[in-house]
């Protein structure tokens, strides 16, 4: 069963190099990972090799960072970061120390199925990539020009979900400050479900998730579950046969739902926009509070 679950966690898209070493090696996998991103750029920023897309606009524009799932890698959902910054944002995606771009496996910090052994020390250091890289492009004169500082997401996928969740304050002790909204897709909330503190976000929060998810998104949508003890306002909502990887390139059947859904809530929460929430088909739920 935990073999299936971090299977299911796991996004195996990229062919880069395993454990990699040295400047050669780092080159090669930027390069590879370039040749991969489509229309983004990959650099380094605050340590991290990290893809960015940018909008055609020049004014400053708002930001979105991404945090990759479990052994995926900064591209794996390149199908949403396209869209988002064709419309209007800056996305800005590291790659984690987990990043295996798919080549190979490895271990959990800790069993995704032990929730009471999660703590706020778990993947740490996924929440400090995110703090750091936000803090690197603040402080770098072209970036701060290139983004509206007032307007600032955070988007993540599986174990991204987890982190950026966690850096909204449901690790109390993770809070971040300067973040307007949070896109939680098929996250993996358990743990805070157990023993965060879900009911004092510092941000508006959607979470996603699909019917064929069943190792994720049970736990966001059953009574007394991630979305009930979420602070308002919240929103949820599930997209008919869909799975865990219905959030990356590797599943094409939910893209334009996923789209359209993150753009409406990120529109909502960021630019303040007064559309209704859509009730599209292929949707089997949807709550808002």
């Amino acid at each position: 069963m935990i073999r299936a679950v971090i299977l299911c966690l796991m996004i195996c898209l990229l062919p880069t190099p395993a454990g990699a070493e040295g400047p050669l090696m780092k080159r090669l996998h930027d390069r590879m990972a370039a040749k991969q991103a489509g229309d983004a750029a990959v650099a380094e920023i605050a340590g991290l090799s990290t893809a960015y897309w940018l909008p055609q606009t020049a004014a400053p524009a708002p930001l979105v960072i991404f945090s990759h799932g479990f052994g995926g890698c900064k591209t794996q959902s390149k199908f949403l970061m396209q869209a988002l910054a064709a419309n209007g944002y800056v996305v800005v995606a590291p790659d984690h120390a987990d990043a295996m771009c798919g080549l190979g496996t490895q271990r959990p910090a800790e069993k995704f199925r032990d929730i009471e052994k999660w703590t706020d020390q778990t993947y740490k250091n996924r929440g400090d990539d995110i703090r750091n890289l936000y803090a690197a492009l603040k402080s770098d004169d072209a970036w701060r020009a290139r983004i509206d500082w007032k307007r600032v997401a955070l988007a993540g996928h599986s174990l991204g979900g987890y982190t950026v969740v966690g850096l909204a304050g449901a690790w109390s002790s993770w809070k971040m400050d300067g973040i307007g909204a949070v896109l939680a897709l098929s996250p993996y909330v358990g743990p805070y479900v157990e023993n965060g503190d879900l009911g004092h976000l510092a941000a508006p929060v959607m979470y996603q998730g699909g019917t064929r998810d069943t190792g994720i998104t049970p736990t966001v949508k059953k009574k007394d579950g991630a979305y009930d003890k979420t602070s308002s306002p919240a929103y949820f909502v599930e997209f008919e046969k869909t799975g865990h990887f219905g959030w990356t390139d590797l599943s094409k059947s939910s893209q334009a739902r996923v789209i359209e859904y993150s753009l409406w809530f990120l529109d909502h929460a960021l630019n303040k926009t007064d559309v209704p929430l859509p009730r599209e088909n292929g949707v089997s739920d949807i709550r808002a509070k």
